[in-house]
């Protein structure tokens, strides 16, 4: 997992509340375990005019103009500005998976679902919850401005906006050296590898014959 400091980048909205997983990642594409190659499926129900299998050449299927991830002011943007309940329904860690895959580092909400928002921290995304007002604020900002950026600093815990304006939130702690040092679960478990491997070769000799070979 890449470590997250500071980082800037273009906002694209999904201007709609109780946004589940399922349509952040629809059903028929968790049969892969392998955590990339989502991104082109994210929004997909939304995002194609078609219905989209695993396998389909995405390239060749129809757009909808409508949404924002097909639109030009929108491309690269890296940052999701999005309302309330976000991530609700079923806890598929592909969500999370296709929204880094397709290049989403930052989201930013009124509320997220509890399963969801701990699965964007230990898959490298930064959720940050900010009030209703807020997020108001910043959808109008963004759609007076093509190509609206905002600018993210973790160690600060402040969101930067072009004119120098900066608003604080809330992360806590262990989740924040997580991301700060770029440790998920395998990571954090390997901080301890002297000790891990310490208390094996303990065990092996006290209890030899579970390292045997079978």
């Amino acid at each position: 997992m890449e470590p997250f400091h500071v980082h800037t980048g273009i906002v694209a909205p999904m201007d709609r509340a109780n946004v589940d997983t399922d349509l952040i990642i629809p059903k028929q594409f968790l049969k892969s375990i392998k955590r990339t190659g989502f991104g082109p499926n994210l929004f997909d129900a939304l995002r194609y005019l078609d219905e989209g299998q695993p396998g389909m050449d995405n390239s060749a299927r129809p757009r909808n103009p409508d949404l924002m991830l097909n639109q030009d002011r929108y491309q690269n943007a890296t940052i999701l500005l999005t309302r309330g309940n976000f991530g609700c329904g079923s806890s598929r860690e592909h969500a999370p998976w296709a929204l880094l895959d397709y290049g989403f580092k930052v989201l930013l909400a009124p509320s997220f679902a509890d399963i969801f928002y701990n699965n964007c921290f230990k898959n490298g995304i930064l959720p940050i919850l900010q009030e209703n007002s807020v997020i108001e604020q910043l959808f109008t900002a963004m759609y007076a401005e093509p190509g609206f950026t905002l600018t993210v600093d973790l160690e600060k815990q402040v969101i930067i906006m072009r004119d120098g304006q900066t608003r604080e939130f809330d992360v806590d702690p262990f989740r924040k050296e997580c991301l700060l040092n770029g440790l998920d679960d395998i990571g954090i478990t390997l901080r301890d590898q002297d000790k891990i491997l310490a208390y094996e070769e303990q065990r092996r000799h006290i209890t030899p014959w579970i390292f045997s070979e079978v």
